[in-house]
């Protein structure tokens, strides 16, 4: 189920992208309250945008925009709007999107594509391991795509292991949908509980919220625990609400595919110019085919890198490398710049770890410090020593790090209020 434009040659899919992006320019001049006004005291004639190139004479649009003008994004009567979505939060006040039936029949096509390119196919049985409700589009998006792909589902939510094995012994599911990381826990479970997991039916699992894979794509150490013993494949995507588009792995596995019928993405350095190929840069997006609320070069603040060489499974779109984070997520911390993915990944090396949070705050020098809350059954002054070592062999820094008990860092990992695990906070202004 490769859709066409994706086998097509870069220049077919540049031209297929360039009359959409025109399409979608008359359609913002006429129905988007924010669009209309930017263009206007911007003084931009559309019509002198007519390629993905010409795309710089357009301002960007931040986060700060979406919270600050949310209602002059909408593109149609609220009577049009028949299901709401807000983003996580993560990075300041969650924005309200709203979702006509034809975005949600175009949130069904991306994930029923997505999911192709992972290997699902019509008939297989999927057990989807988050939540579909708390406004969270991505669960809504997975059960629609995978009826689309006209797949069984069995909508289990987040969390209990327990019921989730409980599910794949009864349904005999063949991939799961879940955060990597909660793998652990089933695999915990079932070896407490004589369940022979590697005989069970599971032979993949699409993998959200986390990254599985290292720059180079090599499996991150998150991705190796879980697959040293469970003999499974995982599949990462990486997708947003603003999006309402996926970039999933391919068997492959060397980055999520774009398709490029859903989406214009651009590459940007610090002044919003498109950095040189092969270097790493914010996404940015465009969003194409959109009714409700479509994004023109919104700012996405993730840092990622494109890897356009054509695909062995058939693409030639290109692909978009692992997260090395978000931009208002850095770390500036004795002079070294860090991501907390890179943080995470190096926590998740210790057997010993149980839960982990990552606290950044200002210190009274008005430079980032870093507190890493850790819970072990083995906690000691010689583990403590082992991990500030880990840290300064592999990030040449040393951050505060102290244990606390599981139960009161599960409390903040696992707030009711949350549709994720909590493992970063960023308490600076």
């Amino acid at each position: 189920m490769i859709p066409v434009i994706e086998k097509a040659s870069k220049g077919e899919i540049k031209e297929f992208q360039e009359k959409k992006l025109r399409e979608l320019l008359v359609y913002l001049s006429e129905n988007s309250p924010y669009y209309k006004a930017l263009f206007q005291n911007e003084g931009i004639n559309i019509n002198d945008v007519n390629s993905i190139e010409d795309l710089q004479k357009i301002p960007v649009t931040s986060k700060t925009d979406l919270q600050q003008y949310n209602d002059d994004f909408f593109c149609v009567p609220m009577h049009k709007i028949i299901d709401y979505a807000t983003t996580s939060g993560t990075l300041g006040s969650p924005v309200t999107f709203g979702l006509t039936d034809e975005d949600l029949e175009r949130l069904a096509y991306n994930e029923a594509i997505s999911f192709a390119c992972a290997g699902i196919k019509e008939g297989d049985v999927v057990q989807l391991m988050t939540t579909m409700d708390r406004r969270f589009m991505a669960g809504l998006a997975y059960f629609l795509g995978l009826r689309k792909l006209k797949a069984g589902v069995i909508r289990v939510g987040a969390g209990i292991p327990e019921l989730q094995w409980d599910s794949i012994l009864k349904y005999n599911p063949k991939y799961l949908i879940a955060v990597p990381s909660f793998l652990l826990k089933m695999i915990e479970y079932a070896e407490h509980n004589n369940i022979d997991y590697n005989n069970s039916s599971i032979e993949g699992v699409v993998c959200i919220g986390e990254s599985l894979r290292n720059q180079d794509f090599s499996p991150s150490i998150l991705a190796e625990k879980i697959t040293n013993k469970w003999k499974i494949k995982l599949y990462s995507t990486y997708a947003s609400t603003e999006m309402s588009t996926a970039f999933t792995e391919c068997e492959a596995f060397s980055g999520g595919h774009h398709h490029p019928e859903l989406i214009i993405t651009e590459i940007l350095d610090d002044n919003d110019n498109p950095v040189a190929e092969g270097e790493s840069g914010e996404l940015t997006i465009t969003t194409l085919g959109v009714e409700g609320m479509p994004l023109l070069r919104f700012k996405t603040g993730d840092i990622v890198k494109l890897h356009p060489e054509p695909c062995q499974c058939g693409r030639n779109t290109y692909r978009i490398g692992p997260v090395v984070g978000r931009k208002q997520h850095m770390i500036k911390y004795k002079g070294t710049t860090l991501y907390p993915p890179a943080m995470h990944d190096l926590l998740n090396y210790f057997e010993a770890i149980q839960n982990h949070v990552i606290e950044i705050s200002t210190n009274d020098l008005g430079t980032d410090e870093i507190l890493i809350k850790i819970a072990s059954s083995k906690a000691s002054e010689e583990l403590l020593s082992e991990i500030k070592d880990h840290f300064r062999a592999k990030l040449r820094v040393t951050p505060k790090v102290e244990f606390v008990p599981s139960d009161q860092l599960n409390k903040i990992i696992f707030t009711p209020m949350s549709r994720k695990p909590i493992t970063f906070i960023d308490k600076r202004n």
